[in-house]
């Protein structure tokens, strides 16, 4: 507890009030005139969004080789050489299991588990924590991604391992390792023994990402401390009920909005939002402390992955930095114990964790605590609390009407692009995992086209790389758009050793039937 404290940063109440309702400012930001919006973008990121169009030079793409990883046994090689002449330079595979059945379909719900290698008892008793249980392996299965993973790594590819949680020993008491850093650390290690070709290991979420929905969502919602979160947060010596008290009064002041207080106090900045959300010292202190338990959740992992046997690289997937102070994800303050970051480009409406689906859960939730709220006030009460307007959507309807307009992609993929880069402050730290929409957050599908649109405004944004999480593989269309942007264009021809498999071949649609030989 002591080496955790000693390097916990402190956050003041002034600088996090200001990085609290820093997204206020940016709502009143985004209310004045789209001349005014642009000069605003040249000050803070030298240079006025651009329209999006043609990229300046490639992009670099990683590929998140995912479950079930059994579907990337059998022709990795074929896929490797095709994915390379794309421009792909990296693999990230996980989670670590294999399945006893596979899924046809590749959906969501899998057989039971089995892990990739059989775990060392040494490992964890050297860091006094217990291995974990035995249980039934596949040395086929094994075997075959320790062959895949050597082809990648003999192609100079970086390799980095995803979810490693599944197979992780006992715990420390609480009271000496608050969280879990040190049986983390321990299941690090043991992976590295049994992967030597892995580069670095990726924490989904940063490891400790709060929630961030306003209604219950995807098994949380922002207005909980949960009872485990409880028992850790004294453990630390919080504040709980404190913290219990300023949470209820925000959430209070979260059902007693009207027109006039929105339409008052939503333009006006820091201010502004400070007034219209009634934000006390208490529901300050429940803010500052997620933000600085997670500072010391980043401390913690990186003092004990010190302890390895050899360097690894740290990655974290905090969500858009539009949510991150909402999530307790700041990326310029948990930035520098993480060697990679990378920023959730989800976009998509419905399902979960898509940045439309988001605010238009939020939108839905406050009219329905504040029926005199016009959904455009809704709208606004979004806008002064995250810093984030959807270009063209005024209505829920119009989400799904409007849809994604290029100026989307222009100004709001561009900003969070680039305040990613600013708040990280390295670019080759920051790349974009980028999804669009269907399996696994079964949300509504993004097309091709917004994929490309993604991908160019981020670049012009100044992103150098991407990580792509394909739905379970990627198909036709999109590996069109990668190829084209990112190396050699691949040729869709039916016939070659690599087609995506996401898209049918076309003769899977000719109930069986061959053409006739013609001249």
């Amino acid at each position: 507890m002591e080496k955790l404290n000693k390097g916990r940063r402190k956050i003041s109440r002034r600088d996090f009030a200001f990085g609290t309702m820093l997204s206020a400012i940016g709502g009143s930001v985004a209310s004045s005139s789209s001349q005014t919006q642009a000069e605003q973008s040249s000050l803070s990121y030298q240079g006025a969004p651009p329209e999006v169009g043609a990229p300046a030079g490639p992009l670099v793409p990683w590929v998140f080789v995912h479950q079930p990883l059994e579907h990337w046994l059998s022709n990795y090689q074929s896929t490797f050489d095709a994915w390379a002449d794309g421009g792909v330079r990296g693999i990230l595979v996980g989670r670590l299991s294999f399945e006893q059945q596979v899924p046809e379909s590749g959906a969501l719900k899998h057989g039971a588990s089995l892990p990739t290698f059989a775990a060392d008892p040494k490992v964890y008793k050297s860091f006094g924590v217990t291995p974990p249980a035995d249980v039934p392996r596949d040395p086929m299965k094994e075997k075959q991604l320790q062959v895949m993973l050597d082809n990648a790594a003999s192609r100079g590819w970086e390799i980095l391992l995803f979810g490693l949680d599944l197979w992780h020993g006992g715990s420390r008491p609480a009271e000496e390792d608050p969280f879990d850093a040190v049986s983390f650390a321990a299941c690090v290690q043991d992976t590295l023994n049994a992967f030597p070709q892995a580069h670095a290991v990726v924490m989904d979420g940063c490891g400790r990402e709060q929630s961030y929905e306003l209604p219950f969502h995807h098994g949380g919602e922002c207005f909980e401390i949960r009872e485990e979160e409880k028992r850790r947060l004294a453990i630390l010596g919080r504040d709980v009920g404190r913290m219990e008290r300023g949470m209820t009064h925000l959430r209070d002041r979260f059902h007693h909005l009207d027109p006039s207080m929105v339409r008052y106090y939503s333009p006006g900045g820091m201010l502004g939002g400070l007034a219209l959300f009634d934000l006390d010292e208490d529901a300050l202190y429940w803010l500052r402390t997620r933000q600085e338990t997670m500072l010391q959740f980043s401390v913690a992992i990186r003092h004990q992955l010190e302890r390895l046997n050899r360097k690894i690289r740290l990655g974290g997937i905090p969500r858009a930095a539009a949510f991150s102070f909402l999530t307790a994800q700041d990326y310029h303050k948990i930035g520098p114990y993480f060697d990679y970051i990378f920023p959730k480009h989800y976009f998509w409406n419905r399902g979960f964790d898509g940045m439309y689906g988001t605010i238009a859960r939020w939108v839905r939730q406050i009219a329905d605590w504040n029926p005199g709220l016009s959904e455009r006030d809704c709208f606004a009460v979004v806008k002064s609390w995250l810093g984030l307007e959807l270009p063209g959507i005024h209505t829920l309807d119009d989400i799904d009407s409007v849809g994604f307009p290029d100026e989307f992609f222009s100004e709001v993929v561009y900003s969070e692009t680039r305040r990613a880069l600013e708040g990280v402050g390295d670019d080759k730290k920051v790349i974009a995992w980028v999804s669009t929409g269907r399996h696994p957050h079964a949300g509504d599908p993004m097309s091709a086209h917004d994929l490309y649109r993604i991908l160019v405004a981020s670049q012009r944004a100044g992103l150098k790389r991407f990580v792509y999480h394909p739905d379970p593989d990627l198909g036709a269309a999109e590996w069109g758009v990668i190829s084209k942007l990112c190396g050699k264009r691949w040729k869709e021809d039916p016939s070659s050793s690599y087609w995506p498999s996401d898209t049918g071949k076309p003769d899977t649609y000719n109930g069986g039937r061959k053409p006739k030989n013609r001249q």
